[in-house]
């Protein structure tokens, strides 16, 4: 979705024109962004949560070479989604909603260990007799030998 869907939808919902549509939603971009800029969080309930964080210096390193390299202190754009907005995302991708009983706690109980090794087990058989089958066949052993020599 885009600017003009979003503009288009407003048409829509509301019975609008498209010059007061679009005057909406570009109002509602510039009031987000004013806020931000001016350091204030926009919450927006059961969506979510439009912010700024410092992140101070710091020294990390290059992963090719291992060389210490700074890294300047800079302002970064955050956007925290509510807890509704997440549910619904993993409802509608088949993940299953979150249980509200462990509510972000661990589970009591634990698989066991048995049970994790033999699903590990049965996984890798069946990759190793995908690699077999998608294994292209070698030029000498597609053709039988009909008895004659080849040039």
């Amino acid at each position: 979705m885009n600017k003009v869907d979003l503009v288009r939808s407003a048409m829509e919902r509301s019975e609008m024109s498209r010059k007061d549509a679009l005057a909406l939603v570009d109002g509602l971009f510039e009031d987000i962004q004013d806020a931000v800029l001016a350091g204030e969080p926009v919450k927006i309930p059961g969506f979510g949560q439009f912010k700024v964080r410092d992140r101070a210096a710091r020294i990390a390193r290059n992963p090719a070479t291992g060389e210490p390299v700074k890294v300047p202190a800079k302002r970064v754009f955050k956007f925290l989604p509510a807890k509704a907005l997440k549910d619904a995302i993993m409802a509608k991708k088949g993940g299953g909603a979150r249980k509200a009983a462990t509510s972000g706690r661990k589970a009591a109980a634990k698989p066991s260990g048995a049970g994790r090794g033999a699903a590990k087990k049965s996984g890798a058989a069946k990759g190793a007799a995908r690699k077999k089958a998608a294994a292209p066949a070698r030029k000498g052993a597609a053709k039988k030998s009909n008895g004659r020599k080849r040039r």
